[in-house]
Formats: structure tokens, sequence, C-alpha cells
């Protein structure tokens, strides 16, 4: 798509699906999603001079109040009439400043990762697993208080009690065609988890964003609010985002292999060597904030388990390690939370994995023990961070990440997030004054 593209397609779909207005979007470097509404009789103009214009260093992204006019560019593909408002057609956006793309845009950066693998014939595609909790709208607790079993997990009860809200996101999907399979009550009080069927990676992560946007909205009718934060509450299970992750050639599955350990390809394991390379790197995306590293490296819960991983392993159908095979063809990496970047999310696990295939990198030996209680004898595996800084780090140090991502992405996204871990630092908590005042 090139700068003044052809508006064709956006007024038609507004003519046919009875649009008025456009919801044109972008997803910044920390996952905040920010918008313009265009009526959808200046969707046409607003195309031809080069999308909806935006001051850049409003969000989250490296720039400065210098810089020139920033334009999002819709692209037409990506169109979702909002179910609970029909005249309104969210569509995501390509970020484009003088004529350029923005090297650091996440759409972008997914963009260029995925064409990268297409030279190869490559099209990775993905599935997410968005977990949130429903809680009241100052967020200081669960908004259901009669949600308090110790292991509350697909609690019917619980379930049906949220019958209206999850009823109403999951029939949007349907409606949608994203074909959704199922909705549970998770692990911790008050959360929840609703799966859709996958697809190539930039379709899931616009509906990955969509869906975000969409549960929070819906949330709102019914006088709650979601969160998709990594661990708002220190002792139940926190929100966690799945990936299932499988690379096709055409409608060849590449990680199937009948004759393969548990189903997967050679292939598929150099892919999941890469991911490992480069796992405390990737920690820098995937677990993008600092509450991010309170869920991967938390005690257990109320629960009895945190469900997260804290250290750099693969197992088969073990869902205590960090990488899982649950049945050939795919792997699930539950290494993301909720806070992830669904764009970002999708071309790390690109990244990483492609250079596994190119370098065919080991995963080295399966382990299948149960990481929370046998752990600690594992003495040769790689733990995985222990805050945002070592993860920033991480990826300050990764060649692999670097040269797939773009070294003006990297840079802008270290420069801000250190900019917020900094932020952090500075702040005096209370722990430090209980524990220190008197020292």
């Amino acid at each position: 798509m090139t700068v003044g593209g052809d508006v064709s397609d956006l007024t038609t779909i507004a003519q046919d699906k009875g649009i008025r207005y456009f919801l044109v979007s972008y997803t910044d470097l920390f996952g905040v999603q920010r918008a313009k509404l265009v009526p959808a009789g200046a969707i046409g103009d607003m195309v031809r001079t080069g999308g909806a214009t935006f001051a850049g260093f409003a969000t989250w992204l490296d720039m400065t109040p210098a810089n020139s006019d920033m334009y999002a560019l819709p692209d037409p593909a990506s169109v979702i009439q909002l179910p609970w408002k029909p005249e309104v057609g969210w569509v995501a956006a390509d970020l484009w400043m003088d004529g350029e793309e923005v090297a650091h845009g996440p759409r972008n950066v997914l963009r260029r990762m995925s064409a990268a693998a297409a030279k190869d014939d490559y099209v990775l595609k993905a599935g997410v697993e968005c977990e949130y909790f429903l809680i009241t709208p100052d967020g200081s607790a669960i908004a259901d208080p009669a949600d308090k079993q110790d292991k509350p997990c697909y609690d019917q009860s619980a379930l049906m009690r949220r019958y209206d809200v999850i009823t109403d996101i999951c029939g949007a999907m349907l409606g949608l065609g994203w074909k959704p399979y199922q909705n549970d009550h998770e692990d911790a009080n008050g959360q929840f988890e609703m799966n859709w069927e996958y697809d190539e990676a930039l379709v899931t992560a616009d509906r990955h964003s969509f869906f975000k946007f969409m549960v929070k909205s819906i949330a709102e009718q019914h006088g709650l609010r979601a969160t998709f934060m990594p661990k708002p509450f220190s002792n139940l299970t926190g929100n966690g985002c799945h990936a299932h992750v499988s690379l096709w050639k055409g409608d060849r599955n590449l990680f199937a292999d009948r004759a393969g350990e548990l189903g997967l390809s050679t292939l598929g394991y150099h892919f999941i060597g890469g991911i490992i390379h480069s796992a405390e790197a990737l920690c820098a995306l995937t677990n993008p904030s600092v509450n991010s590293y309170k869920r991967i490296n938390a005690p257990r819960t109320v629960s009895g388990a945190t469900w997260s991983p804290n250290t750099v392993t693969y197992s088969g159908n073990n869902r205590t390690h960090m990488i899982r095979i649950p049945d050939g063809g795919r792997f699930e990496l539950r290494l993301p939370d909720g806070a992830v970047n669904p764009y970002l999310l999708q071309a790390g696990i690109m990244a990483a994995g492609l250079d596994g295939i190119q370098n065919k990198r080991s995963p080295g030996k399966r382990l299948d023990i149960n990481m929370y209680t046998e752990g600690h004898t594992v003495s040769d595996a790689k733990r995985l961070p222990l805050n945002l800084l070592d993860a920033l780090r991480a990826l300050q140090a990764s060649s692999v990440l670097t040269a797939a991502l773009g070294k003006e992405f990297v840079d802008s996204y270290i420069k801000l997030r250190m900019s917020e871990w900094n932020s952090y630092a500075r702040h005096l908590t209370e722990w430090e004054r209980q524990t220190t005042l008197d020292c």
C-alpha cells in the first residue's frame, strides 16, 4: 500500500454496509490504540491526501513535537464493523511520515516481517488466548463478589453469572466470522478467556487489537471494567496471552510431521530452537511492562499454580514449561501476557523462529518434568528475566532481533520503555517505607 492509495474500497464498504463513520486506528509502541473518527463521506479525500493526520509525539512513538504530521493510512482489508454500533467501521492503519513508512510503527514492523518470511514462501499462522479480568469500575476488586473459590477455573456458576457479557462478546465474534469455539472462566477469580480460530499473523494481530477494544467496550456497557493487565491482583493467577504457532507454505503445514517426535517436523524444532535462543530478548516484547514480571516470576497463587513460566524450557503436553507441544503441527508459546502489543507479539515470534530455521538452531533436550516442583533440578536451562530492565538489556544486546525487526524499531522501543522503567524506579513504594524506614 502506498501513500495516497485507492479510495474505492473504503467508499464501497461504507455504502454496502451502511457505515457512517470510520474509526481509523493504529497501535503505538506501548500497545495503546489511537484513532480518529472520520465521516464516511470524507474518507475518500482523507485517503487521497495520505491518511488521517496525527502528532506522533502525542502518543507512545519515538518522535518530537518538531516532527512533521504523521499519517495513518487505513488498510481496507482490515475493516471490522462494530457489532454494538454497526454504523461505525474500525479499520487498522499503517503509519507514514514525510512520504516514508514509520519504521518503528508496530503494524509496519509486522508487515515487514511477513514480507521477509514470504521470500521463502513462508506464512506464519497463529491463534491467541486472550485472558482478562472483569473488575469494578474503580479497578479495586473483581466485579463478582460471589466468585470466591480457591480453584475457580471452569466454575460453571461464576461463568453463567457473566453470561450476558460473555455472550455479547462471543456473539459479536460469531457475527464477524471469527469462528470462536469456546469461552471459559479461567484460573483466577473474575478471570475469563475466549478463543477464536487462528489465521495469518497480520489478520490475528488486527483481530487481537480489536478484541481488546471490543471486550473493554462491551464490559463498560454492562457497568463493568475489563483489564488485560498481566498481574492486577498479587494473590491471583495473572493474565496470559498464549500464542499457538504454525508455519505454512501454501496449504501445507510445515510443522506437521507424523513421523516426527510429538508430530512436529525438524523445521518446527528449529523454529522452537530460535525462540529458545532469543527468549530473554523476546521477553521485552512479549512481557513489555513492569507489571509483567510479577506474573512470570510469581510465587504460587491461591489456586496452587501460576500457570506461567520462569525458565526457558519446552515440553510435550505439559503446561509448566515456556513452550508446550500439545499435538502435532503446532506449538504453544506460554510466555506472552495480556499487555503484549498484538503486532509486536507476532513479529517477535516470527523474527526469532525464522532465525532458528535459517541457522538450524537446536532447542536442546525436551523436558517432561513438572517445572513447578522439579524445576530446581534443572541446572542448564536459562532463566527468564527477573524484571523489565533485564529484558530490555537483553533485547539491546540481541543481534538476531535487531537485524530482523530493524535497528530503528529496537532503538525506539528500548528508548521509550527505558523511560518507563526509570519512571518506575523513581517511584517510592509503601513496601520500601515499611522495610527500610528504620534501617
